[in-house]
């Protein structure tokens, strides 16, 4: 049977130092304690749960995780979350604001973030908005652990489930620099694509993702040659110095095309029109504080989105 009113903080916390340092003795000494101790600790996170959390190696070299451990692990790790976030509250609240909300961005929206924090500093002035920005898994991580309260992405995650809402437009296209020799030119075919080399960001991306499915539809399945780089900033700089062409959000790249550093490609199908979406984990229901500013963030209807010129 298991006794849950037998697991304590210190246990779980014991367990995730073993895990992150791969031995007794050497969680001990990152925590401060002796190999005992994180003995006794992990011993009675045991009891509690009537079997073995741990699998210890016949050489006493280290201790690796059973299956059941590491279950346990990621249940701690969301409590971690959601107790760091409470304290992240309650130092607000003896502030004298009206609570703290963290906000989860996608790397593709910090263009416009910072700039949809400044307006709901005004809309909210009692909600202090704190930005987490992160690839898309990383996103989508923080929603399961609950690090974030609400989060702004461009296609809401089959897992977790999260209720959506879309707050904008969002279109993608191709980008290059304006000598390059299919600037300029209209009605674009597959095979004009075939000799570029692509700059791609990295898997997991949103941008990626998409891109993927684009150039699948568009070449019949045919690989096209891809460059992958891990930022939006250093595909730009690569785009601009001749490195290649680049599928990317036209959010990511608004100053540059209306400066002419830029220029979008008139391949077929393109722009693709997508949309950004407010999320947030459907099985719990808001804050009064994340309830404002996800109220405060519908009513702006995109306004606070870049002005992406006219293909």
């Amino acid at each position: 049977m298991i006794r849950l009113d037998a697991v304590t903080l210190k246990q779980l916390r014991a367990l995730a130092a073993v895990d992150r340092h791969g031995s007794m003795a050497a969680a001990g000494a990152a925590l401060g304690l002796t190999p005992p101790a994180i003995h006794s600790q992990l011993k009675g996170l045991e009891q509690a749960f009537g079997l073995a959390l741990l699998q210890r190696s016949s050489d006493s070299a280290g201790s690796v995780l059973t299956e059941e451990g590491r279950v346990l692990l990621e249940a701690h790790a969301r409590m971690e979350a959601v107790l760091a976030r409470a304290a992240l509250e309650i130092r607000a609240l003896s502030e004298g604001l009206a609570g703290r909300v963290t906000l989860g961005v996608v790397s593709t929206g910090k263009y416009f973030a910072p700039r949809l924090v400044k307006i709901l500093a005004t809309l909210t002035p009692n909600v202090e908005v704190v930005l987490r920005v992160g690839n898309r898994d990383q996103v989508i991580r923080d929603l399961e652990t609950r690090s974030v309260d609400l989060a702004i992405m461009g296609r809401p995650p089959r897992q977790p489930l999260v209720e959506a809402a879309a707050i904008g437009p969002h279109p993608h296209g191709l980008i290059a620099p304006p000598d390059h020799p299919l600037a300029g030119r209209a009605a674009l075919s597959a095979s004009d694509l075939y000799d570029e080399t692509m700059i791609s960001r990295e898997e997991g991306s949103g941008t990626r993702i998409l891109m993927t499915r684009y150039l699948d539809r568009l070449g019949d399945g045919r690989p096209f040659r891809l460059v992958e780089m891990g930022s939006n900033e250093t595909i730009k700089q690569s785009v601009m110095a001749g490195l290649g062409i680049a599928f990317l959000s036209l959010h990511t790249v608004t100053d540059e095309l209306h400066q002419g550093r830029l220029v979008t490609l008139a391949a077929p199908g393109l722009p693709i029109q997508r949309h950004w979406f407010l999320v947030h984990p459907s099985d719990q229901a808001l804050r009064p504080a994340s309830r404002a500013v996800s109220d405060a963030v519908l009513a702006l209807k995109g306004t606070f989105l870049p002005d992406v010129p006219q293909v």
